[in-house]
Order: structure tokens, then C-alpha cells, then sequence
């Protein structure tokens, strides 16, 4: 995946349990676990602020770009 997702550091470094975000950000643990495995195809801007903001992080400290377009995005 081009995008990778960084929570799992996040929570570590904030001594914040998964389930505590969940509960704090108003998702469920399953979407979270998506959201974390990378699987996720898409997020919606307002759950991201709210896990900016009970994080005290950045978009960027969350998600990061490799350079790279998944494969199937390219412009026929």
C-alpha cells in the first residue's frame, strides 16, 4: 500500500490503548483495526481530526506516503 498508517506508534508513545482511542474518537475497535492494518480503502476527514486531536498529533504523524501509486492507479 502507498499509505501506511503509524497509530500503533502513536498509542505506544501516548500510553494509549486502541480501545481507549475507539472509545475517545466514537469508532468502533474493528474500524480501528482496519484503520491500523492498512486495509483500509478510505477515512472520513471528521475521524481523523478526532484521532489528531486526542493524540495531540499531526495528519502527517499518522499517515505517510511512500512515493509510490498502488498498483491499478496509474492513468490509462
Amino acid at each position: 500500500m502507498a499509505i501506511t498508517t503509524h497509530l500503533d506508534e502513536l498509542l505506544r508513545q501516548r500510553n494509549m490503548t486502541a480501545k481507549e482511542l475507539c472509545r475517545k474518537v466514537g469508532i468502533t475497535e474493528a474500524n480501528l483495526s482496519i484503520l491500523r492494518s492498512g486495509k483500509a480503502k478510505g477515512i472520513r476527514f471528521h475521524t481523523i481530526n478526532r484521532i489528531c486531536y486526542y493524540l495531540q498529533c499531526d495528519v502527517g504523524d499518522i499517515l505517510k506516503f511512500d512515493g509510490n501509486l498502488e498498483e491499478g492507479d496509474e492513468d490509462e
